[in-house]
Formats: structure tokens, C-alpha cells, sequence
């Protein structure tokens, strides 16, 4: 079968950090156009990653008018709506990294350009392929948990605040730690309740930390003037079930807590969480149990014999939907609502009131 021809717009990070690597060990693609305002990046990637004859671009819609299956928009948070609606209008299939985008208005915009053209669009929450992730969701889709009524979205660290790249700057990023990693442990949430239904949000912002100059940050030290979002974010969700979502995001919390992209669940018949690995807590015959599945083998089975890392798994789940041999595992609708909730909780910050949903 054919390989997928892709590209890739944003050759920072992300690109060469998860999808790049990730795409190589699939064997799955010819990628063979990088894209990226500084030249010598794309360069670098191309050399890497790229296909023979592989072509590098300054500008996306230059990339855009190449033969691809497939384009990758891993570009910073304030440019993936209109890549990405410029790419599906031009009949590519898209993967954009996580948010989906700086805001829900603009998240909109793509789902309604996918829509329109049939193309497929999916956002890279990586997290939903890891196996502790995988085997929690289908015990819910099982209704082992029953009725998951209380849930906290966990995503903290103690002083650890990405000082590269552009993470600290508002405009570029929208936000700070609550878009960045909050919407990983609100995604993993939101996935495992099924509930894309929130009714309203209540959210606290601070910038306590920001002007620190001898943070003792695991990534040196970061500059004050320049780090614009906040350092830490907080929000409280109901569900028009009634259901309700604690979320905690930080990049540098005085805290021992620390845990990321992970999610709590208590349901009606049994709970659940990440905390010392996968847990399950329940009561059976009178007695309360916790359950902890074994999962050392170290990756996921998806072809027989095959054990594939959480990044692989995101590509080979694309490449089968591409070629319409499977489903896509992040719906753009879903990943519209997180979205939708984090915008919530930054305007609840500012005006100090809870934010309805429509």
C-alpha cells in the first residue's frame, strides 16, 4: 500500500519531539514538504525526517499547493485555526497539535471547514494512547465505574516552566499552563466520562510566581518581563448532568503533588486513578478492593505481536483512518469542547463571575 505523503507546517518542538520521530518508526510516510518561518529548521528537519527530494517552505500555502495525503500543524497555538481550515480547504487531511485552537470561535472554524470539505481533522492529545488510558477507558465504556459523577483533571508541576519557544508569551500561546497541559488532563476526563456537555465553569488565574528571578525551575531560569501568561489555573466545571470536574494546572505550584495529564474518576460503582499507577477502588461482597492491572509490558498491542509507543499509536490510528480502514480516536468536537471549557475558565478569571454555557 501506498505510504502517506505529508508535511509538515512548524518544524519547533513538537514536531521533532513527538510527530517527526513517531512518524519515522511507522514506515508509513513519505514526508516530503517542511515548512517554517526560520529556514534553517525546516532544513534541519527536512534532512532528519524528509524523503528524498523533500522540499522546504517559509510560507505554509506554498507547502500547501504540494500532492500531500496529509499535513501536520504544529505551529503555536495562536495560528493552528487558519492553517489548519487552509489546509483542509485545500483537501488535505489534518493532525494539529493540541489546543485545537487559541479559542472555541476559531475551533468552530475548523470543524466547519472538515465538514465542508470531508476531510479528516483530529488533535493531538497523545495521552488518550497510553495504556493505563487505554484500559481505564474501556472499563468505562464496560460501565465498571457506573455513573461518574465527580472527577479531577491533574495537571502539576512544581517548578517546571517551559522557557523556550514561545510558552510564556500571551499572544502567541493564548495562556500558560491551564491550555498548555490543563487541556491534556481535561481531555483524558471529559473522554473517560463520555460527557461533552458542560452547563457552566468557575476559574481562578494567578501570576504569583511570574516575577521570580532564582525560581529554582528544572528548565533554568526563565525571564520575567517575558512570561506574560499565567503560572497557575484553576477550574471548576458542571456538567449539565450535574456531574462535576475539578481542574488544577500549574507549571510551578509549591507543591509535592506533582502529577500531570492525569485524571481522577468516582463513579457510582467503583473509582478510579493514576496515582501510583492505574487504580481501581470499588466495594465487592461487603469489602473494599483496589484493583491495579499489570501494565509493565511496555506499549500497546495494535498489530499481533506488536507493542507500540502512545506517539506510534497516534500515527498508525491516522494512517488506518486515512485509508479507511479504522476511526479516528480524537474527534475534532471533542476536542472543541475542551476548548470551549478552558476559554470559560480564563473569562470566569477575569470577570470574577461563573460562565454559562449555551
Amino acid at each position: 500500500m501506498n505510504k502517506i505523503r505529508a508535511g509538515i507546517i512548524g518544524c519547533g518542538g513538537i514536531a521533532n519531539g513527538k510527530h517527526l520521530p513517531a512518524m519515522k518508526q511507522t514506515g508509513e510516510f513519505d514526508i516530503i514538504a517542511f515548512c517554517d518561518l526560520i529556514p534553517e529548521k525546516a532544513q534541519k528537519a527536512a534532512s532528519e525526517y524528509g524523503a528524498e527530494g523533500a522540499k522546504v517552505f517559509t510560507d505554509y500555502k506554498e507547502l500547501l499547493k504540494e500532492d500531500l495525503d496529509a499535513v501536520y500543524v504544529c505551529t503555536p497555538n495562536r495560528s493552528h485555526s487558519f492553517i489548519t481550515v487552509d489546509a483542509l480547504n485545500a483537501g488535505k487531511h489534518v493532525m494539529c497539535e493540541k489546543p485545537m485552537a487559541i479559542n472555541y470561535k476559531e475551533a468552530a472554524l475548523m470543524i466547519e471547514a472538515a465538514n465542508k470539505t470531508g476531510k479528516l481533522l483530529t488533535i493531538g492529545y497523545q495521552n488518550r494512547y497510553r495504556q493505563d488510558s487505554i484500559y481505564l477507558k474501556k472499563e468505562c465504556e464496560e460501565g465498571a465505574l457506573g455513573e461518574v459523577y465527580f472527577a479531577r483533571a491533574k495537571a502539576i508541576r512544581r517548578r517546571a516552566v517551559p522557557t523556550w519557544g514561545v510558552f510564556l508569551n500571551e499572544y502567541e500561546q493564548g495562556g500558560g499552563p491551564l491550555i498548555d497541559i490543563g487541556t491534556h488532563a481535561l481531555d483524558l476526563t471529559l473522554w473517560m466520562m463520555d460527557n461533552y456537555r458542560p452547563k457552566y465553569a468557575v476559574g481562578t488565574v494567578y501570576h504569583k510566581l511570574n516575577s521570580e528571578k532564582e525560581p529554582g525551575n528544572a528548565w533554568g531560569a526563565w525571564d520575567p518581563s517575558k512570561f506574560t501568561v499565567e503560572d497557575s489555573a484553576f477550574g471548576f466545571i458542571v456538567m449539565e448532568n450535574g456531574a462535576t470536574i475539578m481542574l488544577e494546572s500549574s507549571w510551578a505550584l509549591n507543591s509535592l503533588d506533582v502529577r500531570e495529564a492525569q485524571t481522577e474518576l468516582c463513579g457510582t460503582k467503583a473509582g478510579a486513578d493514576m496515582i501510583d499507577g492505574l487504580r481501581i477502588n470499588g466495594v465487592k461482597h461487603d469489602k473494599q478492593y483496589v484493583l491495579k492491572p499489570s501494565l509493565a509490558s511496555g506499549g500497546v498491542d495494535f498489530y499481533a505481536g506488536e507493542s507500540v509507543d502512545p506517539p506510534v499509536l497516534e500515527q498508525l490510528t491516522f494512517i488506518k483512518a486515512i485509508r479507511g480502514e479504522g476511526k479516528l480516536t480524537v474527534l475534532p468536537e471533542q476536542a472543541a469542547t475542551v476548548t470551549r471549557i478552558l476559554d470559560a475558565i480564563y473569562e470566569s478569571a477575569k470577570t470574577g463571575k461563573p460562565v454559562y454555557f449555551d
